[in-house]
């Protein structure tokens, strides 16, 4: 085993490797560069045969990943943002409340930061390159594009189709680098110089592939159009005081337009009203604070009236619409994280 270094002598991402048929030593591996977890072997009389090479290149991880033989995976949260491209065989996923999906090596699994994920049969024959990315790196990265601040976690569409159009291209983009930075001859995927627009191409290249509600805006001929800086203010206002009891009327007043322009402006530019905008937000700051708090110094009731929730029973039904999960358990999972 070896495990992850950043760069080499020469400033190069260097890969990490295992070959293993040891469960724990797995386990551990698979925590270290990407999530904690269970993993349960679904055929005994078979052994596994753990392949892994992992590589970063800043806010992306990618591994070359292989068990060969029938395994379930618990995860938790992922805290991140995850694609698989398969190479073979087949993955068997649900991430929250979310219907059991099916990923083949024609449509890869992508997975939200939140939600207790389950891989509920990784096939024997399965080879994939599985995809972590930064939160904060994709979200600043869609900011940019949209010179809009943008809520988190962008609600990504549980599939990418990579037999056809941008799905492809992304796809393929993955492959050439996992092919490089795992091969014994460095190339120029693996020069520094090229590491941070390497970064910026497939960050880009996913919020341009995949499916979420501002892809729209992103494609549009031309390129996607600035907010109008009334809509702009309008969002920093909800953004860095979320928990500030605040009326449409009021922000209105406060961006100097009218309550109708402003709805329209949200629709056009965020593609929600601004008071699904605010409950989102909202929603991310007391699910953070959440994940952090100890139960026995505060209670869901306590978080959730401090993020302008008023009402327990619709903060708790928004809370697991959005996350999969209930706030307690949410409450509860923080200790054993720690």
């Amino acid at each position: 085993m070896m495990t992850l270094s950043e760069n080499d002598a020469g400033g190069r991402p260097r890969a990490a490797a295992l070959h293993s048929t040891d469960l724990d030593e797995t386990r551990v591996v698979i925590a270290e560069h990407f999530y904690s977890n269970f993993i349960d072997m679904l055929e005994p009389s078979k052994s596994l045969d753990t392949q892994l090479r992992v590589t970063r290149l800043g806010p992306v991880t990618i591994g070359d990943v292989r068990f060969g033989t029938d395994l379930k995976l618990r995860l938790n949260e992922l805290g991140a943002y995850h694609v698989d491209v398969l190479l073979s065989g087949q993955l068997e996923w649900q991430q929250g409340r979310d219907d059991l999906r099916v990923a083949t090596n024609i449509s890869g699994a992508v997975f939200q930061p939140a939600g207790d994920t389950v891989l509920h049969r990784w096939s024997g024959d399965c080879r994939m390159l599985a995809i972590k990315i930064d939160p904060e790196a994709l979200e600043t990265q869609l900011a940019r594009m949209l010179d809009t601040p943008v809520s988190s976690p962008i609600a990504l569409g549980p599939q990418l189709d990579h037999s056809h159009g941008p799905g492809r291209t992304w796809t393929n983009l993955i492959r050439v680098f996992a092919a490089d930075a795992f091969g014994d001859d460095p190339g120029l995927a693996q020069d520094p110089l090229l590491a941070e627009p390497l970064q910026e191409m497939l960050l880009r290249g996913l919020l341009l592939a995949g499916d979420h509600p501002y892809r729209d805006r992103l494609t549009t001929p031309g390129g996607p159009y600035p907010a109008p800086r009334a809509i702009r203010r309008a969002i920093d206002l909800l953004c860095s005081q979320p928990e500030r009891p605040i009326t449409i009327a009021q922000l209105a007043d406060i961006t100097h337009m009218s309550e109708r322009a402003l709805q329209a402006g949200f629709k056009r530019y965020v593609g929600i009203p601004p008071t699904t905008f605010l409950r989102q937000v909202r929603l991310d700051r007391a699910h953070e604070e959440l994940r952090e708090a100890d139960p026995g110094q505060t209670t869901v009731a306590d978080i959730a009236h401090r993020w302008g929730f008023p009402h327990l029973g619709r903060f708790a039904g928004f809370y697991r619409e959005r996350y999969g999960v209930t706030p307690s358990q949410t409450l509860c999972a923080s200790v054993r994280s720690k």
